[in-house]
C-alpha cells in the first residue's frame, strides 16, 4: 500500500516553498517521523517528516522544484522492502571482459539519481548529450552535480578535443560527425562575465512583498536626528555591571525597542493595521527585528516586548542573530509583529528610507552613529548623532503623527532616566 508525502502546511501566510535536498533516496527504508526532504520557504526551511514506515518508493518532486500546500512530494510503500542497490557497490564482471576506461558506455538515465546525485535540469542535459554522469563532478550540496558543472564538463571536454592531435585516419573510413551535432549545449557560451543564478523561494518572495508593500501601501517616511550620547554615556557606565549580572552585553537594540513601546503607547494608529474597510488597533507590542541573514532578510519577532526587561530584548536578539545564520529560525518566532526595527547602522548605512513590512503600517529605520558639529545651547560642539527614519502607511497615520512619533522615540533616547522610569 502506498502513501502520499505531501506538502503540509508551512504556517502562516505561506503558500509555496521549494525543495531544497531528498534526505532519502527511492528504495530506501524510512521510519515514522523520520525526515526525508527538506523545503525552503520565504520564511525559514522546513523539513518534512515520514508519517508512516515503509520504503520511499517514488520521488515525485526533485530538488529545485517550486511547490504548493498539498502538492505530492513522493510516496512510501509501507509493504515494500529496502533495495539492495541502495548502498552496495557494483558488481563486477570477469576481468577479461571488462571494457577499457575509454569504452565505457554511459550509466542508464534511470539509475543516475540512485547512485549520483544530480538536480533535474543536469539530468536531463546529460541524457539528451550521451554523457557519462560518473564522469562528472559535482559541486551542489553533498556533491550533487548542477546544471552548471554539466556545462564547465562539456566545455572541458571540447577543448581537450580540440588541442588534442589527431592520427592519420585510413582513407575509406567515413568523416566523424562533427561534435556540435552529439552534444546539446542549452545556452549559448558565455565569456564569463555574466552569471545566471536561481533566485531562492525566500529571495523571490522577498522580491514580491516588497513590490506588493509599495503597490498596495501609501508609504511616506519622515526623518530626524538623536543625539546618542546620553545612551552612549548609560552604557559606559553600566556596561561591565550589567554583563556580569545578565551574562550579555548591553547595547543600544534594547533602549530603542523600549523607546518604541513608549512612542507606540502615545501613537497607536502606527501599531495598528487596515482590514479591508476597518482599522485593527492592538493593544500588544510584538517588535520584529529585521536581520540580514545570508539567505535574504528574516524578521523574526520579540513578543510582548513591554513586558520584557534590556536583559531580556538583548539575549532574545543575539539568540535570533545566531538562528538567523544557521538558517534554524522557527515560523513561530516569524509569524506576526505589530511594527519593525531595521539598523542599516550595522552596515555603515547614514540614512535610508525603509520599506513597510505588511500588514504593519510602520517601520523604523536606525542608522550609523557619526560625530558632528550640533549646535547646542547658542554653541557648535561635536555629539555623537544618529538619524532616524520612520516609514509609514499614509492611509491610517497623518504626517503630524509621523513627525511626533520620531520627536517622541528622540526624547525618550536622549533621556534615558524617562525610559526607564516609563518602563
Amino acid at each position: 500500500m502506498s502513501k502520499n508525502i505531501v506538502v503540509p502546511e508551512l504556517g502562516e501566510s505561506v503558500v509555496e516553498a521549494t525543495v531544497i535536498r531528498w534526505i532519502k533516496n527511492e528504495g530506501e527504508a524510512v521510519s515514522m517521523g523520520e525526515t526525508l526532504v527538506e523545503l525552503e520557504t520565504e520564511k525559514a526551511n522546513f523539513e518534512v517528516a515520514a508519517e508512516a514506515a515503509g520504503v520511499l518508493e517514488k520521488i515525485v518532486k526533485n530538488a529545485d522544484e517550486d511547490v504548493v500546500i498539498g502538492d505530492v512530494l513522493g510516496t512510501i510503500n509501507e509493504n515494500g522492502t529496502a533495495s539492495a542497490e541502495v548502498s552496495t557497490e557494483p558488481v563486477q564482471t570477469e576481468t577479461a571482459a571488462e571494457p577499457e576506461p575509454e569504452q565505457a558506455q554511459p550509466k542508464p538515465a534511470e539509475q543516475i539519481d540512485v547512485d549520483v546525485k544530480v538536480t533535474p535540469v543536469a539530468k536531463k542535459i546529460i541524457e539528451q548529450s550521451g554523457l557519462n554522469a560518473y564522469d562528472i563532478s559535482g559541486t551542489g550540496p553533498n556533491g550533487k552535480i548542477t546544471k552548471e558543472d554539466v556545462e564547465d564538463h562539456i566545455k572541458s571536454v571540447s577543448t581537450a578535443a580540440s588541442e588534442k592531435p589527431r592520427a592519420p585516419e585510413p582513407a575509406a573510413k567515413p568523416a566523424p560527425s562533427a561534435p556540435s551535432t552529439s552534444v546539446v549545449i542549452p545556452e549559448p557560451e558565455s565569456d564569463g562575465r555574466e552569471e545566471r543564478v536561481r533566485m531562492s523561494a525566500r529571495r523571490r518572495t522577498i522580491a514580491r512583498r516588497m513590490l506588493e508593500a509599495q503597490a498596495d501601501a501609501a508609504i511616506l517616511t519622515t526623518f530626524n536626528e538623536v543625539d546618542m550620547g546620553p545612551v552612549m554615556e548609560v552604557r559606559k557606565r553600566r556596561k561591565d555591571s550589567f554583563a556580569e549580572k545578565h551574562g550579555v552585553k548591553l547595547g543600544f537594540s534594547s533602549f530603542f525597542v523600549k523607546a518604541v513601546i513608549g512612542a507606540l503607547k502615545d501613537f497607536p494608529a502606527v501599531n495598528a493595521e487596515i482590514q479591508d474597510d476597518y482599522i485593527v488597533y492592538k493593544h500588544y507590542y510584538d517588535i520584529g527585528m529585521a536581520i540580514g541573514a545570508e539567505g535574504g532578510l528574516v524578521v523574526p519577532v520579540l513578543r510582548d516586548c513591554d513586558r520584557m526587561t534590556f536583559a531580556d530584548i538583548e539575549r532574545t536578539i543575539i539568540e535570533y542573530v545566531g538562528k538567523a545564520n544557521n538558517n534554524t529560525l522557527s515560523l513561530q518566532e516569524l509569524r506576526g509583529g505589530t511594527f519593525t526595527i531595521t539598523n542599516g547602522g550595522v552596515f555603515g548605512s547614514l540614512l535610508s528610507t525603509p520599506i513597510l513590512n505588511p500588514p504593519q503600517v510602520g517601520i523604523l529605520g536606525l542608522h550609523k552613529i557619526e560625530e558632528r558639529p550640533v549646535a547646542v545651547n547658542g554653541e557648535v560642539v561635536i555629539r555623537p548623532m544618529m538619524y532616524t527614519a520612520l516609514s509609514y502607511d499614509h492611509r491610517i497615520v497623518d504626517g503630524k503623527e509621523a513627525v511626533q512619533f520620531l520627536v517622541k522615540i528622540k526624547e525618550l533616547i536622549e533621556d534615558p532616566e524617562v525610559l526607564l522610569l516609563e518602563g
